[in-house]
């Protein structure tokens, strides 16, 4: 019985030693997963984007400016003129939160009477937004206490009886932080991605292990029309979830829909065009319906933690905010988010709509090249 237990074993480690590939990824997962958890699986947000409309320009409107930033919460990002740039900003995920300091905020502070200064933070990111929130009235009480004791040391008690400096904060898009409003659109990219990455890589896969895919070639059917009857029961299935998670989300999750969904529609067929890419890539590499399903995992895990999707990228260390620029997700969570809860437009949203039609084009081009090549 022992020798038959041992011929069995050496077998399998036979086996497993001749798939050199489910061998390297076997041992290389867990290190990914390792370095993504231990980098990026983190809430403890810093150098938040912060956009400054400063209307007073005296020393007191810079001391307060200079207590924002060296709280080490905010970093400035933009200096505007007017709310409308400050807006802008937020819609373009350029800034993630902005102050307005009032004018005459200065002749306010030195004439001992209480100054507003108003904080807007960008709710559709929760945990972003959470921080800031409370790093902004954190900051703006320990303000407030400098000056009383300032107070009360030039002319005592007198100093008590009202607070220097009241931070008003407003959260657009998402008032009351409630992270099913960002996770719903999130879903629908992570949805997106993985049915057609894994759908599209096994089925091709699966044809090539029967040996059906011979079948498909000696057709009259072209190349480009092979891709495309495959790619196409994939789509529709996708754009369906697509809009079953709308409207369980608007249904269920009471999650507002602010922006146009033929817009969000027409950019989700443009991602689709990067993911189906990355499909037709890895069953072009992959000769096993269990290779594929490997590599789709090794291609979806940095995008789960690089893309926003679950932990914010301004919390990341800075070269994985740099790698999470080559993970397509990321843009269209922008997209997504951008067009659901903040109504925006595709003049907000340009820069992802860029990289999106460069990755398809690369992607795709790169994908139909070669399974061209493996059909013949």
């Amino acid at each position: 019985m022992i020798k038959r237990l041992i011929s069995l074993v050496r077998k399998e480690f036979i086996q497993i030693v001749r798939d050199p590939r489910t061998l390297a990824m076997t041992f290389v997962l867990p290190l990914v997963m390792l370095f993504l958890l231990g980098f990026a699986a983190t809430n403890d947000v810093r150098n938040i984007a912060l956009a400054v409309f400063d209307q007073d320009q005296t020393p007191a409107s810079r001391r307060l400016l200079t207590a924002y930033l060296q709280a080490d919460y905010f970093k400035l990002a933009y200096v505007v003129s007017s709310e409308e740039q400050m807006r802008e900003l937020i819609d373009s995920n350029k800034a993630r939160a902005g102050i307005i300091i009032p004018p005459g905020y200065g002749s306010q502070i030195n004439g001992w009477r209480p100054a507003q200064v108003t904080f807007i933070l960008d709710g559709s990111d929760p945990t972003v937004a959470g921080t800031a929130l409370s790093a902004a009235i954190l900051v703006g009480q320990a303000q407030s206490t400098r000056l009383q004791v300032e107070r009360l040391e030039r002319r005592g008690q007198a100093g008590l009886m009202s607070v220097p400096i009241d931070v008003r904060t407003q959260v657009w898009y998402n008032p009351g932080l409630v992270s099913a409003n960002y996770m719903i659109p999130a879903l629908i990219g992570m949805i997106l991605q993985f049915l057609t990455t894994m759908m599209t890589a096994t089925s091709i896969v699966r044809e090539r292990e029967r040996g059906t895919i011979e079948q498909l070639i000696v057709t009259p059917l072209r190349s480009w029309e092979l891709v495309v009857g495959k790619l196409t029961p994939y789509v529709l299935l996708s754009f369906l979830n697509m809009i079953e998670i709308l409207v369980a989300g608007v249904l269920v999750f009471r999650v507002p829909i602010n922006g146009s969904v033929p817009l969000l529609l027409g950019l989700a067929a443009l991602f689709l065009a990067t993911t189906l890419g990355i499909g037709l890539l890895i069953s072009t590499v992959a000769n096993t319906q269990q290779e594929a399903m490997m590599t789709t995992m090794f291609i979806t895990l940095p995008s789960i933690f690089l893309s926003g999707f679950f932990f914010p990228l301004a919390a990341m260390p800075i070269w994985l905010q740099a790698v999470s620029y080559l993970i397509p997700l990321r843009y269209f969570l922008i997209i997504a988010r951008g067009i659901v809860l903040k109504g925006v437009g595709i003049e907000a949203l340009w820069p992802e709509v860029v990289a999106l039609i460069i990755f398809a084009i690369v992607v795709m081009g790169a994908a139909a090249s070669r399974f061209r090549k493996s059909l013949d």
